[in-house]
């Protein structure tokens, strides 16, 4: 069985009252790796995921979710 990692970072990220190209430099990557991750084409490092935590106010676990994927 796979997973599936799923996102929460527009929805956190619009809360915050932030564009993607805000988030991207506080964050320490490009406009369109936000747009990759927001799509969930790009699963983000730890490193990364923990950065995009602290800038949203979130947890890691509130901004993504492992899903099950019962077609693998």
């Amino acid at each position: 069985m796979r997973h599936a990692l799923t996102n929460r970072i527009r929805r956190h990220r619009a809360l915050a009252g932030l564009t993607q190209a805000e988030l991207a430099r506080r964050v320490g990557v490009s406009r369109q790796t936000v747009v990759a991750m927001e799509k969930g084409s790009y699963n983000p490092s730890v490193t990364l995921a923990l950065r995009l935590a602290r800038e949203l106010g979130a947890t890691v676990e509130e901004l993504f979710t492992l899903e099950a994927d019962h077609d693998g």
